[in-house]
């Protein structure tokens, strides 16, 4: 990619942004503006897929509301999401879940993974994001233990 546009790019990314992979359940925080007033919005749902990158990256979030299921995507940089925030972990094996598109219940679940690899990368890869955000304790002092241990 050339140069200048990289540069403009860096100008518009978020700094600071929740990891999060699909099968991960999430909720996305989206800024509403009504007339004079600025609210956010919840939305939650699974992550059933990820794509793009730098400014451009989307992913798009699968939930069922009233027993209907409905998707939408976010573009992650967007000024109009203030946040992402990771409500549970999920273990899958595919990048994209188009097999849970239009299931209800049962069908639609998603095995939550406990502990693993994926907490131990998250709290090595950036510490200091997380301790500012309020990540979870024990996390964090896993990591610690492991340091000293060594």
């Amino acid at each position: 990619m050339h140069k200048l546009v990289e540069s403009i790019e860096n100008d518009y990314k978020k700094k600071k942004i929740q990891f999060f992979k699909v099968g991960d359940t999430v909720k996305v925080f989206t800024k509403i503006i009504e007339g004079d007033k600025e609210r956010l919005q919840v939305y939650n749902g699974v992550v059933v897929a990820r794509r793009g990158v730098g400014l451009s990256e989307t992913f798009t979030v699968n939930r069922v509301a009233f027993g209907y299921p409905n998707e939408k995507v976010f573009t992650l940089h967007s000024p109009s999401v203030e946040k992402v925030e990771v409500v549970s972990r999920g273990d899958v094996r595919k990048s994209k879940l188009s097999y849970i598109r239009g299931k209800v219940g049962k069908k639609s679940k998603i095995t939550a993974k406990i502990g693993g690899k994926t907490d131990l990368y998250e709290a090595s890869v950036d510490r200091e994001a997380l301790e500012e955000e309020g990540a979870r304790e024990d996390i964090l002092t896993e990591d610690k233990t492991q340091e000293n241990e060594e």
